[in-house]
Order: C-alpha cells, then structure tokens, then sequence
C-alpha cells in the first residue's frame, strides 16, 4: 500500500486537475477568428475562459464533469480523472461482473447512495463524462444494454449537465441505429435489478475503505503525472513556466502549415461502427463528423482552409483538372470534426460545414475532390494605382 508520501507527491503532481488543455489543439488558439465556444456552453461552473489565442481553466471553479472533453471537437481538453483508457478498463470490468450483455454507469451521487453493487457498474463524477466512442465500443463488443444511472439530476447542483447527457445518448443511439444495430443507451432513475447490492456487504466495504481505496488508485494510476508532463514537454513548456509566443507554441512548418492530428476518439467511434456493420441508412445527423462544401463562384483559392485545418480534413491535392483549369481540394469526411475553423477563416465565406454527413462517404478511404478556380490574376501596380484613381 503506498505511504502518505507517495500519495501526496501524486496529488501534487496533479495540482488537482480532472481536465489537462492541449492548447496547440484548441481552434480558437490555433485562430483567433474561430467561432467555437462549446467547452464554454458546456461548462456548468464558469470555469472556462477563452480568449487572445489560448484557453484556459479554473482548476478551483472545475467541478470535474467532464462536459467540456466531451464537446471539444478537436480534444484539446483531456480528461484525467477518469481518463479514457481507466473508464474503458473499468466499463470492461464492471460489464463482465454482469455477464457480458449489459453495461451500467452511475454518477457519483447515485453511487453515494450505496444501492448498487460496486462491482457491476462504473463510478463517474458526473454522467457529462460519458461519450460516444466508448458507448459505441461496447455495443461492438456485444453488450445489448448500456444504462446510465442519474435520477438526482433535478436536485443536484450542477444538475445543468443533464442536457448535455441526453445529446450524448441521442447522439451514440443515432450512430448505432444508422450501423442497424438494436442495441441502444438509455438512462435510468434506478440501477436495474442486476446490478443491485442486495447483501448490503460489498457497499458497506466499499464506503469503509475510502481513503484507502483511493490512495490505492492514484498510485497505480501515477501514470497520470507522466502523461501531464509529456503534455508539458509536447506544448515546449519550461521548469520556470515560460510564456510560449503563438509562433512558438504552433511551431509551423517550413511551408506555413500548423501542426495537425488525429483525434482518437473520432477513429475509436468509427472503428466501432465499422465492427457493429454496414450502414444501413444513406445519411446520418451527427455532431462528431462533419461534410464540407465549398462554393466556386465566391472562392479564391488561397488555401487559408487547408492551413488551418486542425485534422488535415482538407488538403491541396496533387491532382490536377483535366481541363487545366483550377486545382483540387481533397477533403476526407472521417477525418472532419465539424470543428467550423475552416468556415470561420475564410475570407469569401465561401464554405459550408454540415452536420448532415453521407455514411457511404464516411468510410470511404479515398478523399472527395472539390475543384476550385484559378486564383484571379494579380495586375500590376500602374494598374492598380490606376483603378483605385491614385
């Protein structure tokens, strides 16, 4: 068992955060024109400020929901307590304690309560935590039911998450109904009958070993402090604190192009509809991918959107037209996260992101061209001297 030490050296470490910010990530610090603010209208707390190329987060004011790392488009907020890959392992645990065929979450006041038994379901500050790629990677395993637990929403404080976990279930039941699937997420007031404590035992345990218990995890879960410092050491962050310059915390390349990446749990989300089945409906609303169009007549063809794409979405193609005329864009649907940045630079306003997406296109590996004109021709400065009458 770790000694007090070990535990304080840990919590330190933390600085007691439930969510880290990659802010090379965010959108709004990659450009300062971006609209997105939906870790802001997902915040509950007001803890979350976003502003003059950077994003930050009040680790007092956070109550650890974790509604913001769900909305984040490009996963500049990470959550860590829990973090996926804990939740996933826990879910895994709890779903095999039951039998395989159904999966239950509880918010920490449900779990207060001491009614369910704590081997057969999984703990969350808050049922905001809870996301798509995860509800849908349990289906694809073959768990038929997947509940989550939070009938004290109307009295709880922070009971403003609510709505955010009825976007998540309808959002994860409207992916897995578009793959054919029956399975679907419901929430509940009660824990089902199967995950009931009837012993009374095991939550008597549980309750006892409090301090302990937790000690105990975030010692193993050290890892924790790793990862934060590899976040530290990814963002160029210094022992004195430095303040990086926006140059210097994006770093571009020798062509201009920022950083790009590949968020996981979009590719986690798809990975799992694609195990479920074959779409069976030819479009699908979703606030997870996002169909890009872009309008000829207005476009300039000055590349702003490729080179602040967050994903690499939108790429200049090396194909060339056959008429000779313009170029191409490739644009790859499984890679858009409808995070707008692309619209919202756009000189012309010439772009259109929606949230009504084609699943043929979805999984379909090979880039959509869209042809753009030439750029117009520069005149020379006589002649432009002469058209604005200097």
């Amino acid at each position: 068992m770790p000694n007090l030490s070990d535990i304080a050296d840990v919590a330190e470490a933390l600085g007691g955060k439930s969510v880290l910010v990659v802010e090379k990530r965010c959108v709004a610090v990659r450009n300062r024109h971006s609209s997105c603010r939906k870790c802001i209208e997902a915040c509950v707390a007001d803890a979350i400020s976003v502003g003059d190329n950077s994003v930050k987060i009040d680790a007092e004011a956070c109550v650890s929901c974790g509604a913001c790392t769900v909305v984040c488009p490009t996963e500049a907020l990470v959550p860590v307590e829990p973090a996926d890959v804990e939740l996933a392992s826990a879910a895994a645990e709890a779903t095999r304690a039951l039998g395989g065929n159904l999966s239950v979450f509880a918010c920490a006041r449900m779990a207060a309560r001491r009614e369910g038994d704590p081997d057969k379901y999984v703990s969350v500050p808050c049922l905001a935590r809870m996301e798509e790629s995860l509800l849908l990677q349990l289906a694809s395993h073959g768990v038929g039911d997947v509940v989550l637990v939070d009938g004290t929403c109307s009295t709880c404080k922070f009971g403003g998450t609510s709505e955010g976990v009825t976007a998540t279930v309808e959002s994860a039941n409207s992916l897995l109904a578009a793959q054919g699937s029956n399975v679907r997420v419901r929430r509940a007031s009660e824990f089902p009958p199967e995950a009931i404590e009837t012993s009374g035992r095991k939550s008597f345990a549980a309750a006892r070993r409090g301090f302990f218990s937790q000690a105990g995890g975030m010692a193993k879960d050290a890892v924790k402090v790793a990862t934060e410092k590899a976040l530290d050491e990814t963002l160029g962050k210094q022992n004195e604190k430095k303040e990086l310059n926006l140059r210097e915390l994006l770093r571009p390349d020798k062509d201009g192009g920022l950083p790009q990446f590949e968020p996981s749990r979009r590719m986690n989300t798809l990975d799992a509809m694609d195990a479920i089945g074959q779409s069976v409906v030819p479009e699908i609303e979703t606030r997870l991918f996002g169909s890009v169009s872009i309008d000829e007549s207005k476009c300039r063809a000055c590349g702003m959107c490729t080179v602040f794409c967050p994903t690499g979405a939108l790429k200049k193609s090396e194909e060339k037209p056959a008429s000779g005329e313009g170029s191409y864009l490739e644009f790859q649907l499984m890679e858009c996260v409808q995070c707008n940045l692309c619209a919202d630079t756009c000189l012309q306003k010439c772009i259109t992101v929606s949230d009504m997406i084609a699943t043929s296109e979805l999984f379909d590996f090979e880039p959509r061209l869209i042809h753009l004109p030439d750029p117009p021709a520069r005149g020379s400065l006589l002649s432009r001297l002469k058209s604005t009458g200097r």
